[in-house]
């Protein structure tokens, strides 16, 4: 086990992260998982969990220790907290433990970067000015937020909202042929970059109900969709659509696509995580490094009880492991 581990923020140490995180170091012979370390508070791991922890300073050690105990860049700037209710010290060691993990990845000193669920509310309250995570690690790695795309996936489904964490007002007005097709490019990169699509297959969905009813109940889909869907063709993408939402979902649609485009977030998010609530995973599509997440968030009311289901942390991690596993052998291929 001579190969760099992942390395994995904690995200909110008052949340659910550290106890997912252990539990995903638990199952890691039962799930084939490559070696990782977790980035935070030692001492939010200790609170949740009274397994082994190695304290490591560099990622050769955290390779070699990771089949006794679960290794830990520890910060011990965090407060002494309690499970379930998080403060502001908690925000900058999560804050911390963001930008320690994604400087990791990205000197190649870890293969890849996996984000514990953070606090939006307390880390905007530290200051932190981006919608998100993602938002954050684009902009560290370089990349213009347009081409930054989250993609959501379960076993059988991947969503990419279009437009993120806006408010449903605002939608309309970001959307435009520009955005979808940024997106769109990203996410067919994306999809041959990390899994290994040759041809990748994108189906979009329609803004408006029955995708607008050829205009009858609005127009985006006749001035934004339509044109970028035919422009994208041109370029040799296989893009279908623009689809009515509510009939893009059920398993004979699901079969003809390999990824739906959703013009806003819960038209994405809602059918990703009713099917795979437990096991989808958030990756980041556009980037010089690999990023995953598992799809859920801090879930403040249950940390510190010891029944946070992990299989979304899990999925995060084998997911990294082999788009990292992908790109190196492409590397080498090339």
């Amino acid at each position: 086990m001579d190969v760099a581990p992942l390395a994995v923020s904690m995200g909110d140490p008052a949340g659910i992260g550290p106890e997912i995180i252990a539990k995903a170091w638990v199952a890691r012979r039962e799930r084939s998982l490559p070696p990782f370390v977790a980035v935070g508070d030692i001492r939010a791991v200790a609170a949740v969990w009274d397994g082994p922890t190695r304290s490591v300073t560099d990622m050769a050690e955290a390779t070699r220790v990771f089949c006794d105990a679960l290794p830990i860049l520890s910060i011990d700037e965090g407060s002494d907290g309690i499970p379930g209710s998080p403060d502001v010290e908690g925000a900058r060691c999560a804050l911390h433990a963001l930008e320690m993990a994604t400087g990791l990845v990205r000197s190649g000193a870890a293969r890849a970067l996996v984000t514990g669920p953070v606090a939006k509310a307390q880390l905007y309250a530290i200051g932190f000015t981006h919608p998100g995570q993602t938002e954050f690690i684009a902009e560290r790695c370089g990349i213009a937020g347009e081409n930054a795309v989250m993609m959501l996936a379960g076993p059988g489904l991947r969503v990419v909202p279009i437009t993120t964490h806006v408010a449903l007002a605002e939608v309309a007005g970001l959307l435009d042929v520009d955005l979808i097709l940024a997106k769109a490019r990203a996410t067919a990169r994306g999809l041959h970059r990390n899994f290994g699509v040759e041809r990748p297959r994108l189906a979009f969905a329609g803004f408006n109900p029955h995708a607008g009813e050829q205009g009858a109940i609005g127009r985006e889909e006749i001035d934004l969709l339509e044109p970028a869907i035919a422009i994208l063709r041109d370029e040799g993408i296989d893009a279908i659509g623009p689809f009515a939402a509510d009939t893009m979902f059920h398993p004979r649609a699901r079969a003809k696509y390999d990824v739906a485009l959703c013009c806003y977030h819960d038209q994405a998010l809602i059918p990703i995580k009713t099917l795979y609530f437990d096991d989808g995973v958030n990756i980041t599509l556009g980037l010089p490094i690999v990023r995953t997440s598992p799809d859920h968030g801090t879930a403040f009311g249950i940390a510190g009880r010891d029944v946070a289901n992990p299989g979304a942390m899990i999925a995060a991690i084998a997911m990294a492991g082999e788009a990292a596993d992908r790109r190196s052998r492409d590397a080498a291929a090339a």
